[in-house]
């Protein structure tokens, strides 16, 4: 049994993992730094440790105090939710080094799946379907270079291997600006990832992104929760999610999700995961595997039922996968907005005491947020306040709740970007669904 686990971040997800424990008896330690005293989470947690100044450098991301605060309270586990050190192999190493259970994947998994190479070409020894590509990091034979580039064809896109959040990535359409893209990139590699390694992939024209979400109990047994649409990115970062993914059929989801989950129980995968595919021309594309739950989980936890953070604490305790396959239904439909501290044109990030917060309600609405009135959004963090998550019988009626939800949401005091959120579920475009990556992009510049 977890007595006692460690909340290691912040906010809206660490609030969404209290909830968790605390629905499976379990005692939480909220861990914060000196700008996050006032956070929901640490106001309910059983107990809490201050681990250092705002700098996430210097608290959410300093393992040696985030180990301490375990240490000190006997808690028996760590959570390491999403983003700072949920996909860090040496954090997972350490914590279970230092005898307390890491929920998530074993050290190993995240190690291999966090470079992107190494995952590629995992992927491929167990049957997922990939992106053209090197195959390799790019060594230092500018003719070996041109070869590949030619062998693959332009456009060609080079990627940081250790990668992610969408730094990282050039696209190439000419042999002329092949050396310098590769050699910026790899500088840029460097310095945000201290790993220069780069590789190169065809450049996918007009792909959607669909990303399969999985459950492993690290004994063999595996299953997907069906698909969910990520599209909707600005500068690579997603804004709007949902499920299931329009226009992908059930036999279709069934045929790529059957094949994450087998490989899942193939590399004997512990806890939740997620396959992040391109599709286009309805050939799914492998891109990269997220070691963690993701920002977008509830919008698969609405039609599927599943609770998928009580899952991940029920697989760390060592149990068996208590569902099956059969078990999993897609009913309705539902869609997520990440309500952002920003401003909706410029989006310069907007920090700042909320004077009045009110959330919005009715059938079919869900609100994971961290906020209240009189709360104060630190400059230090990402720019996320909270998600709404709209469900209904099938797309349309979600997305009517969800226009409904926005117009209700009142945030005042800073700027947020709900004014974007309305205007692109306005769009007859958007209402049709089925999007590629680059349509936010060229509707805003429009």
């Amino acid at each position: 049994m977890l007595n006692k686990v460690v909340i290691a971040n912040r906010g809206e997800i660490a609030l969404r993992i209290l909830r968790a424990c605390k629905e499976l008896g379990i005692k939480t330690v909220a861990v914060h730094s000196t700008a996050d005293r006032d956070l929901m989470h640490v106001r309910l947690a059983d107990e809490s440790v201050c681990i250092g100044p705002p700098p996430p450098a210097e608290s959410y991301l300093s393992i040696p105090s985030i180990i301490s605060a375990a240490e000190i309270t006997d808690a028996v586990a760590i959570h390491p939710g999403y983003g700072f050190l949920a996909e860090n192999a040496d954090f997972a190493e350490q914590v279970e080094k230092s005898g307390f259970i890491f929920i998530g994947p074993r050290a190993d998994t995240i190690r291999e799946m966090g470079d992107k190479v190494a995952a590629i070409n995992a992927m491929k020894r167990l049957g997922i379907p990939c992106v053209p590509g090197s195959g390799e990091p790019i060594g230092s034979d500018d003719s070996e270079s041109f070869r590949i580039a030619r062998e693959i064809g332009y456009p060609i896109i080079i990627k940081a291997a250790g990668g992610g959040g969408g730094r990282g990535m050039r696209v190439v359409h000419t042999e002329s600006h092949l050396l310098n893209a590769i050699a910026m990139t790899r500088n840029e590699a460097r310095a945000a990832f201290n790993n220069d390694k780069v590789y190169m992939e065809k450049y996918l024209q007009n792909p959607r992104h669909i990303e399969i979400q999985v459950l492993g109990d690290g004994q063999g047994n595996a299953i997907h929760l069906g698909e969910r649409d990520c599209s909707i990115q600005r500068r690579h970062q997603k804004i709007i999610e949902e499920a299931p993914a329009p226009g992908i059929t059930p036999e279709q989801r069934e045929a790529i999700g059957e094949r994450c989950a087998q490989a899942c129980r193939d590399m004997k995968y512990r806890g939740a995961g997620t396959f992040e595919f391109l599709y286009e021309n309805k050939e799914f594309y492998f891109i990269e595997m997220n070691t963690r739950v993701q920002v977008e989980h509830p919008v698969t936890e609405m039609i599927t039922g599943v609770d998928i953070v009580k899952e991940q604490l029920r697989i760390a305790m060592g149990n068996k996968m208590s569902l099956t396959q059969a078990d999993i239904k897609i009913k309705g439909h539902a869609i997520e907005c990440r309500i952002n501290a920003e401003d909706p044109r410029t989006f310069i990030p907007s920090p700042g005491t909320i004077s009045h917060f009110h959330a919005p309600g009715g059938p079919g609405i869900r609100i994971d947020s961290h906020i209240y009135s009189s709360y104060k959004v630190p400059p230090y963090y990402d720019s996320l306040i909270a998600k709404i998550i709209a469900f209904g019988d099938n797309r349309e009626n979600a997305l009517a709740r969800m226009r409904n939800a926005l117009d209700e949401t009142i945030v005042e005091g800073i700027k947020t970007n709900i004014p974007l959120h309305q205007d692109i579920l306005r769009g007859a475009t958007f209402q049709r669904g089925g999007l590629n990556i680059h349509y936010l992009e060229q509707w805003l510049n429009q």
